[in-house]
């Protein structure tokens, strides 16, 4: 049995207390199971580093984060304080420079949640959003002409590559091949004639070789009036970078809320560690009032044990929040009473019930 070290980046907001049940659950998992054996090693990262030396991370955070087996992080950025794109400025690095190009987000409504779509149940509400995470429209091309001008022009170039769209519908028709083998990709390739129809070509050329998976194309504004309209028709959806991001929260909230939203950025190849993570941001509005749903947090951790090989631990983690929040275990935001520290209670009650 080897030993996993974990990077544990808390982060801002509610990170540090949503991460730290999802540690507790990790800890009792691994206390009481043979198969994996976890160190994890907090990283004092984020806007109160950056409020004491003008940084967000050390210079070399890269190099610290390497050798790690995987990153578990909270959530980053406090608006007020410091503008977003500089708190994310580090996650994008760690994402392109890991080549974490697989971000992998679940949405599915658990029994005992209500959805914001008034007349679908859990049976209609299970998919996966996988975006490609290391290039399109987050890749940083581009600049500033006559900045604070009248007539300032700015750049922003997106860039999609036959290797990067290849990768990343193959996973997804790996993904789909273990769940309800549908693939639906989205693009915006009638109005984008360049980098999406490049993705239609390659998905057209993939069909032929996974002809055990039904395919579907859809532009990105019809995929997400049919996630609200019907989204028991989708399964397994591969989606660029920025058209991802979009859908996955809409996700998160059709499968009852952000604070259900777990995603992990992952390097299948192994080469460099993956990272995992809740979907939910950093939320300073609520931030030290012991509130935050812990879930997607939790949830989180347990895709990195499925990732470093613990299935069963994973699967005993997920049966553990499925019977809390069936119970009506809830935060405020599921409707509840309980804390954070509550909620992390009862699922930790339940991991072997």
């Amino acid at each position: 049995m080897s030993t996993n070290r974990i990077a544990v980046y808390s982060g801002d907001g509610i990170g540090p207390g949503v991460i730290a049940q999802a540690l507790r659950v990790l800890n009792a998992v691994q206390h009481d199971c043979a198969e994996l054996t976890l160190e994890f090693e907090p990283l004092d990262w984020g806007v109160q580093r950056w409020e004491r030396t003008g940084s967000v991370v050390p210079d070399d955070f890269l190099d610290i984060l390497r050798p790690f087996d995987a990153i578990l992080l909270g959530a980053v950025g406090w608006p007020d304080k410091i503008p977003d794109h500089v708190t994310l400025a580090p996650l994008v690095a760690i994402r392109q420079t890991f080549d974490q190009y697989a971000c992998v987000r679940p949405a599915r409504l658990y029994p005992g949640v209500r959805s914001v779509l008034a007349d679908k149940g859990t049976d209609d509400i299970d998919f996966v959003v996988i975006r490609e995470n290391s290039e399109g429209e987050y890749v940083n091309n581009g600049g500033r002409l006559r900045r604070g001008q009248p007539d300032e022009v700015t750049i922003q170039t997106a860039l999609h590559t036959r290797r990067g769209v290849d990768r990343i519908l193959r996973y997804g028709f790996a993904m789909a091949r273990t769940r309800r083998s549908k693939l639906t990709m989205i693009t915006k390739s009638n109005a984008q004639a360049y980098a999406y129809v490049l993705w239609d070509e390659i998905l057209e050329e993939l069909s032929a070789e996974f002809t055990d998976v039904e395919t579907d194309r859809q532009h990105c504004d019809a995929a997400a009036m049919n996630l609200v309209r019907r989204p028991e028709s989708f399964d397994v959806i591969v989606a660029s970078n920025l058209f991802g991001d979009l859908l996955t929260d809409l996700g998160g909230v059709i499968g009852g809320g952000l604070g259900l939203a777990a995603s992990t950025n992952t390097n299948p190849e192994r080469n460099f560690p993956s990272m995992f993570e809740p979907v939910h941001g950093s939320a300073p509005d609520i931030a030290g009032q012991g509130i935050a749903n812990p879930v997607a947090a939790i949830l989180s951790s347990a895709m990195m044990l499925d990732h470093l090989g613990a299935a069963s631990s994973a699967q005993q983690v997920r049966r553990a929040v499925e019977k809390t929040l069936a119970e009506g275990c809830h935060t405020p935001d599921l409707g509840g009473t309980l804390t954070t520290e509550q909620v992390g209670d009862a699922v930790l009650e339940r991991l072997d019930a």
